[in-house]
């Protein structure tokens, strides 16, 4: 038989070995954690387009918003007020040129956009809102857009997509085909509503068609308010509400945009401000691995402090 105290010191010195590999791992992670801090530092949000800063004179603020239009994403709503409210608070910034590359996305987030857009012109009226459509400014990208003072485009830009969809699938005749069968309780008579393992019910489709219809209706009111009487089709029935994606050319004749410009030509034919200025507050790659390296970090401190907690209790004198 083993003694107990010699069991207890090899017991020990085992916990010990996984303690200082623990606690090697997190020195290693604070180390990572540095190299980001300073990466962060170096790399983040560069003084702008054209290399001037913010207090060096009179410029024209550019603000992007490229690629899907999502909270948390790359075209946050909450970030794109917060670099609007700092352009609108420089009084270096002589106008402001969103610069968009955006297929569309979050209604809600979009209309976020368009609602303080329109509340910091109507405090300040004479700082000018230009929108400068590069590849594409459809759906909600173009949401944003129609709160500008003026859309400027490339001739072969997609604009457009005044529309909602809403997708989804149905498993139910591949399920009958494996013999699967789903089990489902729910309180309520609509809390199953498009279950892709359920039959679709007519009164459910029916109140999703209502649901995006309404969405429809406030896309059309807030382009109707910021294109006012440039549009040659006012009408919620005509072909420029009808989810259509078209030219940048073709959207000049049907008043979707203004004229044909890039973001140089219009802050200095428009703005009269040639130096640009980037306000954009986009992600940055050093701020994407610091928040996983967060997560990864908090929950490997955890567990070492829970094995320490647990080593102690068991290994004593």
């Amino acid at each position: 038989m083993t003694d107990p105290l010699i069991e207890k010191l090899l017991l020990a010195q085992v916990q010990e070995q996984r303690l200082a590999r623990r606690w090697s791992m997190v020195r290693r992670l604070l180390s990572l954690a540095v190299v980001i801090w300073l990466a962060w530092i170096v790399f983040a949000r560069g003084p702008g387009l054209s290399g001037a800063d913010v207090s060096s004179g009179p410029h024209t603020a550019v603000i992007e918003v490229k690629g899907v239009i999502e909270a948390d994403g790359e075209a946050d709503g909450l970030m794109i007020m917060q670099a609007l409210a700092e352009a609108f608070e420089s009084k270096e910034a002589k106008g402001i040129v969103l610069r968009l590359n955006s297929p569309g996305g979050s209604p809600v987030q979009a209309g976020m956009v368009y609602d303080e857009i329109r509340r910091l012109k109507a405090a300040q009226p004479d700082k000018p809102v230009i929108a400068v459509v590069e590849d594409v400014a459809a759906s909600g990208g173009y949401y944003i857009a129609a709160a500008a003072d003026e859309i400027y485009v490339n001739q072969a830009s997609l604009i457009g997509s005044i529309g909602v969809r809403m997708d989804s699938f149905g498993f139910t005749e591949a399920m009958k085909k494996l013999g699967i069968e789903r089990r489902l309780l729910t309180a309520g008579d609509n809390k199953a509503m498009l279950d892709p393992f359920l039959p679709q019910k007519p009164e459910h489709q029916a109140a999703m068609r209502r649901m995006i219809q309404e969405v429809h209706g406030q896309f059309i009111e807030a382009v109707r308010k910021g294109r006012g009487d440039r549009l040659k089709a006012p009408e919620p029935t005509a072909e420029v509400f009808s989810g259509m994606v078209y030219t940048g050319s073709r959207g000049i004749e049907m008043g979707l945009a203004d004229g044909l410009g890039n973001v140089q030509s219009v802050a200095r034919d428009r703005i009269k401000a040639e130096a640009l200025v980037d306000y954009s507050r986009t992600p940055s790659l050093a701020e994407r691995l610091a928040q996983r390296f967060g997560a990864s970090a908090a929950q490997a401190f955890y567990g070492l402090l829970k094995t320490s907690a647990e080593g102690l209790g068991r290994v004593g004198p």
